[in-house]
């Protein structure tokens, strides 16, 4: 693209060694290019946190009841949580959704979207009907299209939601056509034998579907989200599109966010270009999925926090790099001869 084709050229001219910066000299031209201007605007920010329960919690696989799902969510809407305080840090916003919640949310600074009381469990029936998933994919369009409205720059995703772990990697191995054991880790500190459960679970689940097969790519995304997914990775899903949609680059958590981004490429090929990467998370799918999406994250910190908390920090790293292309020394300005690119 024209413009990130100039934006490259401009950091070349900044008094320092070629790409000396690396990577984020290639993220801030592919915001340039999505914004579709060489004066980037990240000034506003926001972490969309969807909020949901999963039913397969009945099988044992989180040790953690679906009760704390409501507790942070509302933790977040009081600015409690710790989203809330790096965000704050970061100068950014948290918008904390109840996409489908167990249960009845009260108090402030919570946004209403709910489709339905949590998923069913997958090892039993679908996790949602395919009109869910389309609301759920619907709703994350609807919040970066009025976020979009609000001035907001950049988005960032995020999501709570006992057992979320569980889903993503049975969305995970869906997408990518692999076992449990290659996409499932322990989540927020399963033993070894909760983990074993997991596996088997996810792995009962993808034969119950009939979603191993060799080629997974002729699978469509909605059954998969529709059978074993989340309201939140649905939700996600649409947060993805809308980003392309609207024209507004999202910064991509962990490994949850990350089944999502893969479920909106398969549904919408070429809308990764729309996304910013930020972490590799500690749960195994992570690595699988930015190799399948051709995307290379710049914080290898071991995360697995979740609610966004990794796409905030990188909120911070891309502020200062802009601050560089922003506030550019050129060589002449130090009376140094300009660096030369070589093919």
């Amino acid at each position: 693209m024209e413009i990130e084709r100039r934006i490259k050229e401009i950091w070349d001219g900044i008094a320092k060694p070629l790409d000396g910066l690396g990577r984020f000299e290639t993220i801030i031209a592919r915001i340039g290019a999505i914004e579709g201007d060489t004066r980037i605007d990240i000034s506003s920010k926001a972490v969309i946190v969807l909020c949901a329960d999963n039913g397969i919690v009945e099988e044992g696989i989180s040790q953690s009841g679906q009760e704390v799902t409501a507790h942070v969510a509302e933790s977040m809407g009081r600015g409690e949580s710790s989203v809330c305080r790096m965000a704050k840090a970061a100068g950014a916003d948290v918008i904390a959704v109840d996409i489908g919640i167990n249960s009845k949310i009260s108090g402030e600074g919570i946004v209403h979207r709910k489709i339905a009381y949590g998923t069913k469990n997958f090892l039993k029936e679908p996790a949602m009907t395919k009109e869910e998933v389309l609301q759920a994919v619907t709703v994350g369009i609807e919040l970066v299209k009025d976020c979009k409205k609000r001035g907001y720059t950049l988005l960032a995703t995020g999501e709570m939601g006992i057992g979320n772990t569980t889903t993503s990697a049975a969305v995970t191995a869906a997408l990518l056509g692999c076992p449990a054991k290659d996409v499932a880790g322990r989540g927020a500190g399963l033993s070894k034998e909760g983990l074993s459960r997991k596996y088997e679970v996810i792995n009962s689940a993808l034969e119950k579907y009939q979603f191993q097969r060799t080629d997974t790519r002729s699978i469509n995304a909605l059954n998969i989200l529709a059978a074993v997914g989340g309201l939140d990775i649905a939700g996600l899903t649409g947060v993805f599109i809308g980003g392309g949609l609207y024209r507004v680059p999202i910064v991509m958590d962990g490994s949850i966010s990350a089944a999502a981004a893969l479920a909106a490429q398969r549904l919408v090929p070429g809308i990764k270009e729309f996304i910013i990467p930020s972490h590799v998370s500690k749960e195994p799918a992570a690595g699988k999925i930015m190799q399948e999406l051709g995307l290379h994250p710049v914080i290898d910190g071991e995360m697995a926090l979740g609610e966004g908390t990794g796409a905030v920090m990188m909120f911070s790293l891309l502020d200062i790099a802009l601050s560089v292309y922003e506030n550019r020394t050129g060589f002449q300005d130090i009376s140094v001869q300009q660096y030369v690119r070589f093919d």
